[in-house]
């Protein structure tokens, strides 16, 4: 398992990012030494998932601060950086309160201890020898230390209550081929690279029995917005009686978006699904609150009805 400081840290003059994009091939380092330079390494996913971007943020904004930077300019640039995940936002309204290089170290250290509180929670709910199966990437990388989705699956392949994960490949970037399975090689954790299609025909012959996805942004009423390819997944569960459960920090609930409805969906550039054709590139999609069977954060097992049950789901630092 990476380090955390390995995935992303803040240095005196620069913020340092392990480039998403380039693994599993290779491990190479990218440095950004302004604000802006941390929104296109954001923008451009050499830092994805909800919890990693807000920590991103949360350095920028302290680097920024270190090179007396326009502080107004610095958050904006970092906030418009992607829309989707409601972290991005939240760290920096935090960064506000303190800009300090210390404050946004602790932001990442706290990140890192929700992440392993969920993760225990996460894993109380799977039984002995559980087929699991996951979508994109919601491990360390994607949180900058112990994983969501993907620290429950260690959690549980700790405690000895998993037997495989079949890992969804996760078009167009393939972050679950990529990252996740490489996270899981890493581990040891016994696992199987799936065609996303190929998620249907295992549920129908009992090769699954139970989904984790992260989430980039929780609603109110329980609404989860996650990677393209999500929304799919809980249909099928739900088809298939298999519980389909969210593994999130408190930090992705966004308690003033009532519904998700009101979640902004990130259009990516079409040449990541085909560089000649006409295409649509949504990089998430919204999976209603009656399909998820828990949304566990830190706090514990939030289940329906979620506009009580999440109520309590209150980030700290």
């Amino acid at each position: 398992m990476l380090a955390p400081e390995r995935i992303l840290r803040l240095e005196d003059d620069r913020v340092v990012f392990l480039d998403q994009r380039r693994l599993p091939l290779e491990e190479i380092e990218v440095e950004c030494r302004t604000a802006a330079e941390v929104a296109d390494a954001i923008r451009t996913m050499v830092v994805r998932g909800a919890p990693a971007i807000g920590i991103a943020a949360a350095y920028g904004y302290a680097l920024a601060a270190v090179r007396g930077e326009d502080m107004d300019a610095a958050e904006h640039v970092l906030r418009t950086s992607r829309p989707t995940a409601v972290n991005l936002g939240w760290a920096l309204d935090e960064m506000r309160r303190d800009p300090s290089p210390a404050h946004a170290r602790a932001i990442h250290d706290a990140e890192v201890a929700r992440c392993r509180a969920m993760s225990a929670h996460a894993a109380s709910l799977l039984a002995p020898n559980t087929r699991a199966l996951t979508h994109c990437n919601a491990g360390g990388l994607a949180t900058g230390g112990y994983g969501s989705a993907v620290g429950a699956i260690l959690s549980a392949w700790e405690a000895g209550l998993v037997e495989h994960v079949w890992v969804d490949e996760t078009r167009p970037l393939l972050q679950g081929a990529r990252l996740t399975a490489w996270e899981l090689e890493t581990a040891g954790v016994p696992h199987a690279v799936i065609a996303d299609s190929a998620a249907a025909s295992l549920m129908a012959s009992g090769e699954v029995d139970a989904v984790l996805t992260g989430a980039d942004r929780i609603a109110a009423n329980g609404d989860t917005a996650n990677k393209i390819g999500t929304y799919s997944l809980a249909v099928l569960a739900a088809h298939h009686d298999i519980p389909f459960y969210v593994v999130a920090p408190s930090s992705t609930v966004d308690h003033s978006t009532t519904s998700g409805a009101g979640i902004p969906i990130e259009e990516r550039d079409p040449a990541e699904v085909t560089p000649r054709f006409a295409a649509r590139n949504p990089a998430f999609d919204v999976t209603p609150a009656a399909l998820i069977r828990a949304i566990v954060t830190e706090h514990g097992a939030h289940t329906p009805p979620y506009a009580d049950s999440l109520v309590g789901a209150v980030v700290s630092v």
